[in-house]
């Protein structure tokens, strides 16, 4: 019967990523057979509902050929009853919040399933950041304690990030791992402040943490405490030899307002930049997300999206995705004539806005001059709008931050301080988030 199994991941091999394989079904040992039930065991919790949520249709589909349509399939947890306690504690903590240390209710976040190595589509563009990635999730290179990861929104860093943690959590079940992001650590640190509990705070992160995920790093300019308290931090697991994988859109080098010690911290370890996906890559990412999804995409349907569709991955997703919904909702065939409709409303916008379009949108808005909003005055009723002005334009052009800071007489340093003022404002400022929103409406229909 063991033979049998083996002969049963022989073939699961054949079907699954080399990667995915070595990592989620090879580590499974045949147990037994008993009354047209397999019974096979997994290392642990994490591994065994990884399994069950995304293999379990293949290996029963295996099964099935090898010992008949009416045998089942089962997974247990190896020493499952010597270490039953211990391993219901890390099945708990699989959200990533470290146990009991009640600090702040937005003090953790949950990893996205799909966010694996696995599911990551390797190309010229990524290739080493992925590299980089795996050797730090696999502790290969004990000099290598730290990453940071760069690249534009939509290219992946976080889905690295959080594939980190995922294999991390599944080799060391044991590692405490914490996922969060610059603005809800600064917010659990002030939290921790106004309720007297900052010991606590300190910690859970100096102490009780392996591995720590930090997201958008950007965030943090011009928070001089939590730069501070972050410093601190990262000092003390440094010196613990844990790891730690930074994200942001910007270098270390270019985020304004951070101290030193902690712009110091950050470019410490490895840094690696995510490119934009070049067409094969494209091409490549668009057949994973189809086949995951079950679409059936035709080869020159999927040819046009990757050609039409540069901009980052997100925007690769929303023209699979259109195209499969168009062509269900109406029943049409799915066609290049039905991705073009769906190309022309996600790209036609973008190709005709500029920052002269912008600029004048906004002074019309605010009933100000486009002098006024490149001139050097402060007051507050040029500052909102050059700012929102900045933002529409990092948001609506393909232009470098650099350009976008001298097309406003600005620094590209200002320019990341009025995105970031920005961004702030449409979390915590309904008035802003209305009038950005009007703006993006109005810049999106393509009527200007």
């Amino acid at each position: 019967m063991k033979a049998a199994w083996n002969e049963i991941k022989t073939a699961i091999k054949d079907n699954i990523p080399g990667h995915s394989f070595r990592m989620w079904i090879e580590p499974l040992t045949y147990i037994k057979n008993d009354k047209d039930c397999l019974v096979v065991s997994s290392p642990n919790f994490y591994s065994k509902k990884r399994v069950q949520d995304h293999y379990l249709s293949i290996i029963n589909s295996e099964v099935k050929k090898v010992f008949g349509k009416n045998c089942e399939f089962s997974i247990t947890v190896s020493n499952g009853k010597r270490n039953g306690k211990i391993s219901e504690k890390i099945n708990k903590d699989l959200q990533l919040s470290l146990p009991n240390i009640d600090i702040s209710p937005v003090g953790g976040s949950f990893l996205r399933k799909d966010f694996t190595f696995d599911q990551f589509v390797v190309g010229d563009n990524n290739g080493f950041a992925y590299s980089a990635s795996l050797s730090l999730a696999s502790k290969k290179d004990t000099y290598q304690n730290s990453l940071f990861l760069l690249s534009g929104t939509g290219m992946g860093k976080s889905h690295l990030s959080q594939a980190v943690g995922h294999h991390i959590l599944a080799k060391y079940p044991r590692d405490r791992v914490y996922y969060v992001t610059a603005e809800d650590f600064s917010n659990e640190m002030v939290h921790a402040f106004r309720h007297n509990c900052i010991d606590k705070f300190k910690s859970k992160y100096r102490n009780k943490c392996d591995v720590l995920l930090l997201e958008d790093v950007h965030y943090l300019s011009g928070k001089e405490r939590t730069q501070i308290e972050l410093a601190l931090t990262l000092d003390s697991l440094f010196e613990s030899n844990k790891k730690i994988i930074f994200s942001s859109c910007y270098l270390p080098a270019d985020i304004p307002k951070l101290n030193d010690k902690l712009r110091s911290r950050l470019s410490s370890g490895l840094i690696s930049v995510i490119e934009p996906p070049n067409f094969r890559t494209r091409v490549r990412i668009l057949r994973k997300k189809s086949k995951d999804k079950g679409y059936h995409i035709p080869d020159d349907v999927t040819s046009y999206l990757a050609s039409e569709l540069t901009d980052d991955v997100r925007q690769l997703e929303s023209g699979l995705f259109g195209v499969a919904a168009k062509s269900s909702l109406l029943s049409v065939p799915l066609d290049l004539s039905l991705a073009a409709s769906v190309v022309k409303n996600i790209v036609r916008s973008r190709k005709t806005i500029t920052i002269n379009v912008i600029k004048k949108l906004v002074c019309k808005n605010y009933k100000i001059s486009i002098s006024d909003i490149v001139s050097r005055s402060r007051k507050q009723n040029i500052v909102q709008p050059r700012q929102i002005a900045i933002y529409l334009s990092r948001r609506f052009t393909d232009l470098s931050l650099q350009n976008i800071g001298k097309s406003f007489n600005r620094y590209h340093a200002t320019a990341l301080h009025s995105i970031g003022a920005v961004e702030r404002g449409l979390r915590e400022d309904a008035t802003i988030k209305k009038k950005v929103d009007f703006f993006c409406k109005k810049l999106e229909s393509g009527k200007f």
